[in-house]
């Protein structure tokens, strides 16, 4: 149940001492008439809900027991792993996706975008699951969901039938991966997702691991098809990591094709991957969001969902120690990720939704290097999170 609230003495963004106020879920112009839930903020710096723009809910083991990873390196060999995770460990994409959602809710993520399996074992199953979350957590949490053909599309025959039975199943994004390394025909693979997409009205996200040349490539192919579509603002690019391998040259003429269409770009900084050229690409425009990929599962053991640790690491893997750049990881992790997953009502200005996280910072640079814990969070006028303790029960889908 909301309340109106009013949010005093808070540092919105790092800026300066201040009021928030919010009413009916969304913040407003005060003064609020009436009963009023009054928070000190002490001084706190204010952020929106931090922006998930990348993981995959259905894959979790939040919660589970540990699994001993001896998988192989390759990404094939993760994917099989994946699949006989999902068979043997009980990997039930309902409980796990709700285990998640309420684990990064502690730390202030009230938006995720869930890229989640579709695939000739498991059908639509874990579709099914994650958008039983999606309903559970509706007043809480904003979730989207990519169908996703993780195992690839063209080379299991009916996989396509099934991503067009996600879509009628409540997905809201059309997913890809590697059309060339894993699908072996780049242009049959887009083709069939901008059709999807253009079918029925849906965004586009591809997971696009491609180095090199290759990727390059890809990338080319991805732009003809946005400008064909005129799908520009409607289409991101998940990792991308060609942009960190390629020339100078045509490195910066696919980052302009890239401001040039609208076509964000996913990254979550990985370490062992090529660092992404983001002083450039925030340059010349692109849209960066960022996300954990998958957490503590059978691919990496590693992550919380914690989207203000993910901005600390996009640091550190480019290098990144001044105040300017910590701040713009900070955006990334929020406002980047706002306008890649395309949200509407995002920040914190009057007519918001009634989204905020406070923490013991006064600057953004000051909140990604030291990643405070106890942080309170409001969720739509709902305050769930009191200084790093939940106070609300979240939903059980179990």
């Amino acid at each position: 149940m909301t309340a109106d609230i009013l949010v005093r003495n808070i540092r919105p963004l790092g800026g300066e001492l201040t009021d928030l106020f919010i009413r009916n879920g969304r913040f407003s112009e005060g003064p609020i008439e009436g009963a009023v839930t009054e928070i000190d903020g002490a001084g706190q710096i204010a952020l929106p809900g931090f922006v998930e723009a990348h993981t995959h809910l259905d894959k979790t083991m939040v919660g589970m027991d540990w699994f001993r990873n001896e998988v192989g390196p390759t990404r094939n060999d993760r994917i099989l792993a994946d699949r006989r995770g999902k068979r043997e460990l009980g990997i039930d994409a309902r409980r796990q996706s709700a285990r998640q959602v309420a684990q990064t809710l502690r730390y202030g993520v009230t938006h995720i975008r869930s890229h989640v399996d579709v695939d000739t074992e498991i059908g639509i199953a874990n579709v099914e699951g994650v958008v039983a979350t999606r309903e559970a957590f509706r007043d809480l949490v904003d979730v989207q969901i990519v169908a996703f053909p993780q195992s690839g599309m063209l080379v299991r025959e009916g996989t396509l039938d099934l991503m067009d039975e996600a879509l009628k199943a409540g997905a809201d994004i059309v997913g890809g991966i590697d059309p060339g390394t894993i699908d072996r025909d780049p242009v049959r693979h887009l083709d069939a997702i901008f059709s999807l997409a253009e079918r029925y009205g849906k965004p586009v996200d591809i997971h696009l691991h491609e180095p090199g040349d290759l990727g390059a490539f890809c990338l080319e192919l991805i732009i003809e098809r946005v400008r064909a579509h005129a799908m520009q603002g409607r289409v991101m690019v998940s990792h991308a990591y060609c942009l960190g391998m390629l020339d100078g040259p045509r490195q910066a003429s696919l980052i302009e094709s890239l401001a040039r269409e609208r076509i964000s770009v996913m990254t979550v900084g990985s370490p062992s991957a090529p660092a992404l050229p983001l002083r450039m690409m925030r340059q010349a425009g692109v849209v960066v969001a960022s996300g954990s990929d998958g957490i503590q599962g059978t691919w990496e053991p590693w992550g919380n969902g914690d989207m203000l640790e993910r901005a600390k690491y996009l640091a550190q893997r480019n290098g990144w120690t001044n105040d300017a750049d910590l701040e713009e990881t900070a955006r990334i992790c929020t406002f980047g990720g706002a306008e890649g997953i395309d949200l509407a009502d995002y920040g914190l200005s009057p007519g918001c939704l009634g989204n905020v996280v406070l923490m013991p910072a006064r600057t953004l640079a000051e909140a990604v290097a030291l990643t405070p814990r106890q942080r309170t969070v409001i969720c739509r006028g709902r305050l769930v999170v009191d200084r790093g303790v939940s106070i609300v029960e979240p939903p059980n889908v179990e």
